[in-house]
């Protein structure tokens, strides 16, 4: 049979999904035709470039983003949907969406109902708003959990005709009713195969890094996340396998599973570099760490991770950059202890980062630190507390995104108790304004601190006051903004 993969991305959201290409290549063994229709090239009045507006709030260095805009589309995207639907005539629609754009998806599928085709999602959104996505009438299927089985089991039954009313996995809208089938166990990850990026366009396989713009390539390497931060789905995913099917969400690949895609994709797609796709990269063993470093010293190639604070190991650094690894990332997310603790569930101290985060300046490995400001209960002084903590800490880039409150997070939950939001909200892209609605930190406050997060990071206290007016979102503190970033583009970049 014929699926049309959907992918509802936002533009300048650059990373090619491993999902997308792991299903592709299942479906295409399968014998199944598959076309994809992805979005990310679609420029639109709502849209903001997620890596240009980085480089405009000063969270990463200016860079020429060329080979980004190669396969940019100007045309009507809904006019190009419904002309590929029609030509490619789909028996399914398989949508992949995150809650930040599942709206997008909604409305090209909009354009497209009188077509009658029958669409399925998936995806972290559709697996803890499962209703929620049912309730849209262009939505009749949705995956709970992990997808590979279930999509091959949904699209074979279908493609004989069989009836595929119990296929674990999915709920199914039948006329007045949802079919609620249960979880089916997780599937084994290392038989997997390689994904198939070979449908996305040239220009998706860049991404821009440290000022410059490389082909790289996601590689998974675990499934899941030991931690339990509260802003994250990771604990309440755990929690669902748990009670469901007894078993642990959190996974690594085998080794020999992840050389067999960098070797694919360094032959196949030329890849200059890869990023791990692995929210805390290093939770390793000793023993299963040199295994890793063994397994890719003849690689060859470049590649970048996240690692959490506490996993900053100077041992391991220097092991890891003479293979290869020349860029980290690492999640600070606030500067209070007690909030950090108490709220995000992120248990470690200030002493101890500013400890490990000297470890990298040591190694003279550039890094990147991330912050979340908007939390639910957040005041702007706070968000100072951050903002000091990263003045110690000294990274190359300092990224500031606003709090998401994501269905199926411990803070999603909180954040409707407190009246912060509805339970309605569906949240858009991270590069809006804050979704939370809080009398002690307004939106216009919160989105003001951001755009200014970098300055008062970066530049001397002697500029704070300057920097306070900046945040005042008037034409007068606009001015000032502009002035203060010429200066800190001028001196610090």
């Amino acid at each position: 049979m014929k699926i049309l993969l959907l992918y509802p991305n936002s533009y300048g959201m650059n990373m090619l999904p491993p999902a997308i290409g792991l299903l592709a290549n299942l479906l295409k063994q399968h014998n199944h035709k598959i076309e994809l229709f992805d979005s990310t090239n679609w420029i639109s009045s709502e849209d903001s470039n997620s890596d240009k507006l980085k480089e405009k709030n000063l969270n990463a260095m200016p860079f020429d983003d060329s080979k980004l805009r190669t396969n940019i589309h100007y045309d009507n995207i809904f006019k190009n949907f419904e002309n590929r639907v029609k030509k490619f005539s789909p028996d399914l629609i398989a949508v992949s969406a995150t809650e930040s754009i599942f709206l997008r998806g909604i409305s090209l599928l909009k354009y497209i109902k009188h077509l009658k085709i029958p669409v399925i999602i998936g995806g972290v959104f559709p697996t803890f708003a499962p209703q929620l996505c049912l309730s849209y009438e262009e939505i009749d299927m949705v995956c709970i959990g992990e997808g590979e089985e279930a999509i091959i089991e949904l699209c074979d039954r279908m493609d004989k005709n069989i009836d595929y009313s119990n296929i674990k996995n999915i709920w199914i809208k039948n006329k007045e009713e949802i079919i609620k089938n249960p979880l089916r166990p997780l599937c084994n990850i290392d038989k997997n195969p390689v994904p198939d990026f070979s449908l996305f366009e040239e220009s998706r396989f860049y991404r821009p890094m440290q000022g410059r713009v490389w082909r790289m390539l996601p590689v998974e390497t675990h499934r899941g996340c030991p931690n339990q931060c509260a802003y994250c789905n990771s604990p309440t995913q755990k929690k669902l396998y748990l009670q469901n099917t007894g078993e642990r969400y959190f996974r690594k690949k085998s080794f020999d599973a992840i050389r067999k895609e960098l070797l694919h994709y360094k032959e196949k797609y030329k890849a200059e570099a890869f990023y791990f796709w692995a929210d805390s990269f290093m939770t390793y063993t000793d023993k299963e760490f040199d295994e890793f470093v063994e397994m890719y010293s003849d690689i060859n190639l470049p590649f970048w991770c996240q690692l959490f604070p506490r996993e900053i190991n100077e041992n391991r650094l220097k092991k890891a950059i003479k293979i290869g690894l020349f860029r980290i990332g690492s999640g600070i997310e606030h500067g209070n202890e007690e909030f950090r603790a108490k709220i995000l569930n992120r248990r470690i101290s200030n002493s101890k980062m500013i400890e490990n985060f000297k470890i990298i300046h040591k190694c003279n490995l550039p890094f990147s630190v991330n912050n979340i400001i908007g939390f639910p209960t957040e005041t702007r002084e706070l968000v100072m507390e951050t903002i000091e903590l990263n003045k110690m800490i000294d990274a190359n880039d300092v990224n500031a995104y606003y709090f998401i409150p994501f269905h199926g997070t411990p803070l999603r939950k909180m954040s409707e108790e407190l009246g912060y939001c509805e339970p309605s909200l569906i949240t858009d892209s991270i590069t809006k304004d804050s979704p939370l609605k809080m009398p002690q930190f307004s939106q216009e406050a919160i989105k003001g601190l951001q755009r200014c997060f970098v300055m008062y990071v970066k530049m001397p206290k002697k500029k704070w006051k300057d920097i306070e007016k900046a945040e005042k979102l008037t034409s007068k503190g606009n001015k000032i903004w502009e002035e203060l970033r010429n200066e800190y583009l001028e001196k610090y970049i």
